[in-house]
């Protein structure tokens, strides 16, 4: 009976190929969430106290919830 194996190691290139599309993507989702919070930030800061009151926050509140 012959035997044939079906797994074989990647290439060099292409471990170091995954590893660089890796680090870009955890770069660019690390970019989002803080472009989220900035976002969120903004909109928050841009209220009025009374405002901010209905909705049941404070100055104090804004750069804690964009964290």
């Amino acid at each position: 009976m012959a035997a044939y194996e079906t797994s074989r190691a990647a290439p060099l290139s292409a471990i170091a190929t995954y590893r660089v599309v890796n680090a870009v993507s955890i770069t660019l989702s690390s970019l989002k969430t803080w472009n989220d919070a900035r976002v969120t930030r903004n909109a928050l800061s841009k209220l009025s106290n009374r405002e901010l009151d209905d909705i049941g926050l404070c100055r104090g509140d804004i750069e804690f919830l964009g964290r």
